[in-house]
């Protein structure tokens, strides 16, 4: 959390159970919130005898999995710009020494 700005008390609901939270960003956190909560929904469809704990557990490591799956092509990403920076820079190095 951003100790800058003002944060805002609000309730969300996940899998039946209200949280209060104090956040600062309402509407991300609503986000956030239902998509835990849908994700909880289907994984006990796929998994009707598991207690909720469990399906909380299974969601969290869901969310980090996609986290990191995002984070390593943040990184692909960022470093194909810095070699396409770097041919950039030389050719407009060469094109400028004729």
């Amino acid at each position: 959390m951003n100790p800058e700005v003002e944060q805002k008390s609000i309730r969300v609901r996940i899998y039946g159970t209200e949280y209060p939270l104090r956040v600062d960003d309402e509407q991300l956190t609503f986000r956030a919130a239902q998509h835990i909560d849908r994700m909880m929904s289907e994984l006990h469809t796929q998994l009707p005898d598991q207690p909720p704990t469990t399906l909380a557990v299974l969601s969290a490591l869901n969310v980090s999995e996609s986290l990191f799956h995002e984070q390593r092509y943040t990184m692909q990403v960022l470093k194909q710009l810095e070699l396409d920076a770097t041919a950039l820079s030389r050719s407009l190095d060469e094109a400028l020494e004729q």
